[in-house]
């Protein structure tokens, strides 16, 4: 048995929350979620919000014990693209892209 939760279009470069994700998989529920809790990236915050979704989730809907899950997957991948474009020397404009990720975690019970 296996539930998720996906955060989308949230406002963090994918590469830096996937840095985070990599942390945090194959690990006990309790234990993530303490490592999150101390880690100082803005990442892991939105992090902790959806891997405390996911156990809400499994918790309430499939009723399973908590002490049994675990993070089976976390990743973030690719959102939409804001285009901005800033002046540059010789009347060039210069592209910034403020990128988006749709954060998520599955969490399953261990056998």
């Amino acid at each position: 048995m296996e539930t998720q939760a996906i955060a989308k279009y949230v406002r963090i470069s994918p590469l830096k929350v996937n840095y985070i994700c990599a942390e945090i998989r194959g690990k006990s529920v309790d234990e993530a979620l303490s490592i999150l809790k101390f880690t100082n990236k803005r990442g892991a915050h939105e992090l902790y919000k959806v891997l405390h979704s996911a156990v809400a989730n499994a918790e309430n809907n499939l009723n399973l014990d908590r002490d049994d899950l675990y993070v089976k997957k976390a990743y973030a991948n690719d959102g939409p693209t804001m285009k901005r474009f800033r002046p540059k020397a010789k009347g060039m404009a210069y592209p910034i892209l403020k990128r988006s990720s749709h954060i998520g975690v599955v969490v399953a019970e261990r056998e």
